[in-house]
């Protein structure tokens, strides 16, 4: 096999490696910012459904309160890290 052939099949391949670790990196960052949407509707719906539980009578009010307190500091330390970001 000649050096030049040789060559192009190595810089083949490496083009080839980098590709899918490109891939795999761009597959995975995608995951995650999945991930953060996916959490935010979480958060909502997790409200949602204390929400419904407290007005079926299956919390107290402070139960409920301490609840929706909780997901409300999730929310303000989520909006300051999105706007500092930002």
């Amino acid at each position: 096999m000649s050096p030049a052939l040789e060559s192009l099949i190595r810089a083949l391949l490496m083009f080839a490696v980098i590709f899918a670790l490109t891939a795999v990196v761009l597959a995975i960052a995608r995951r995650f910012r999945g991930r953060a949407v996916h959490d935010k509707l979480d958060r909502h719906q997790m409200m949602t459904n204390f929400r419904e539980l407290y007005d079926r009578g299956g919390l107290s009010d402070e139960e409920f309160r301490t609840i929706r307190a909780k997901l409300a500091s999730e929310l303000k330390t989520e909006l300051k890290d999105n706007a500092g970001a930002g």
